[in-house]
């Protein structure tokens, strides 16, 4: 029987029903891996080369912070007798003799404070505080705005608009004049709680500092509130919500599992970006004379006590200075590059 040539139909023969042999299975087009959301943004972050520096200049300000300290023979609040205002690497007059008895010393690496304190050890535990201060407070930042936000996009209407004139309100108050009433306000029931049992803290960390973690929890969320209810307003409309309430789930199910859930790339960028802000808001306050109380230290503390002997021992100012400046570029170029792989209006 002849084969039709203007047909669409071939015959088909047994050697058509063949396993593929290694060339035409490489011949073949291969589509790219499919991948999820995270594993494509992490691809995108690891390939921005500014973000991994940051990254790792992070990670070893943590080291310098957290970890360093545990080796280190010095302590933040130790007054060494005779060893006030020493430049760096230099020793008192009872350690050299120490030295030429034979004892070992460890230097005094970036020298000694006004009062005899190693200056290394005070960096390093100022820039712990600073940096649990930025990220403490940038939690509490995050939980409150997140759920603040969510509820005002997630029911709209009038709660909506009752719950954003309230953030509008929030934004006229000053922030520097409510830590320094709620230092004077708190100042009494703080120092009662002190002689209890497990609150031994209070005394340690000072009345100003728990007067910013108020604040913070008061005032610096309404940024993320806006935000997170702007994110909401768009997937609230979307097919799954509808769906998960038809099928009968509760509306803080909805916005937990399905809403929240699914801007939690926007979430994690925004935090990485408020985290130098809050460092920055703690800094600028301690100061001031706002921030924790002594002797513990700050690197904003350190900058100010500095501050006086500039002309003698600059080292003493610039150091804390460029810390500080070293996290806060650090973490807004680290959040830049989270922000560029994550947002999916950026991918191309």
């Amino acid at each position: 029987m002849k084969e039709n040539p203007i047909s669409f139909q071939s015959k088909l023969k047994p050697e058509d029903f063949l396993p593929a042999t290694n060339e035409e299975k490489e011949s073949l087009v291969v589509m790219r891996e499919s991948v999820s959301f995270w594993k494509d943004g992490m691809r995108r972050l690891v390939k921005n080369k500014v973000a991994m520096v940051s990254l790792a200049v992070i990670i070893l300000v943590m080291i310098f912070s957290f970890i360093v300290p545990m080796f280190y023979p010095y302590s933040y609040e130790t007054q060494i007798k005779g060893a006030n205002n020493l430049r760096p690497m230099q020793y008192s007059e009872q350690e050299l003799q120490a030295i030429a008895s034979g004892e070992k010393v460890f230097p005094h690496i970036l020298g000694t404070d006004k009062m005899g304190r190693d200056y290394a050890i005070r960096v390093m535990m100022g820039s712990r505080i600073s940096l649990l201060v930025g990220l403490i407070a940038t939690a509490i930042i995050l939980v409150i705005g997140s759920i603040y936000g969510s509820i005002a996009a997630f029911f709209g209407g009038w709660v909506d608009i009752i719950m954003m004139r309230i953030v509008d309100i929030i934004y006229t108050i000053p922030d520097v004049l409510l830590i320094v009433l709620l230092s004077f306000a708190l100042n009494a029931p703080l120092e009662k709680l002190v002689n209890v049992p497990g609150f031994g803290w209070i005394k340690t960390v000072g009345t100003n500092l728990i007067s910013i973690f108020v604040v913070f929890a008061l005032l610096y969320w309404v940024g993320m509130a806006r935000m997170v209810r702007s994110q909401i307003l768009t997937l609230k409309e979307s097919e799954y919500v509808t769906a998960a309430k038809a099928l009968g789930a509760g509306n803080a199910r909805i916005i937990k599992k399905h809403l929240l859930t699914n801007c939690i790339g926007t979430l994690i960028v925004t935090t990485t970006l408020q985290i130098p802000s809050s460092i920055f808001t703690e800094s600028y306050l301690s100061f001031l004379g706002l921030g924790v109380a002594k002797p513990l230290p700050s690197l904003g503390s350190l900058a100010s006590e500095a501050i006086n002997g500039l002309n003698t021992y600059p080292y003493l100012l610039f150091i804390p200075a460029l810390l500080i400046s070293l996290i806060i570029l650090s973490f807004n170029l680290f959040g830049d590059g989270l922000r560029d792989a994550f947002d999916p209006k950026l991918k191309h």
